[in-house]
């Protein structure tokens, strides 16, 4: 029984997100946190409440964290398409992209 919970806990929370998502996370938890120390700053200093912006920055924490830590769909968007296990490509056809500039090797 405590089994069975486990794993539906564990594939709920246990969730993937890509390339794309983890870029778009990072954009994010930095725009979020930004505008939530600026704001919470603002209102502490207009107001002389110290007790206040703490709250309206741990609010601000609380929520960001809502937004960036679970697996979102919006997350998930652009999936990356691996090679089969087992395949490589012929040391013929590989080229190495270093600064846009492509070097064939042999």
């Amino acid at each position: 029984m405590a089994d069975q919970l486990l794993e539906q806990v564990r594939d709920v929370v246990d969730g993937q997100i890509d390339f794309e998502g983890q870029k778009l996370a990072d954009i994010l938890a930095t725009a979020l946190l930004s505008i939530v120390g600026a704001v919470s700053f603002l209102v502490g200093f207009l107001l002389q409440d110290i007790a206040l912006a703490l709250k309206i920055g741990l609010g601000g924490t609380a929520l960001t964290f809502l937004v960036i830590v679970p697996p979102w769909p919006f997350f998930k968007q652009h999936p990356v398409k691996w090679l089969p296990v087992g395949t490589s490509i012929p040391s013929s056809h590989q080229n190495i992209v270093i600064d846009e500039k492509i070097l064939v090797t042999q």
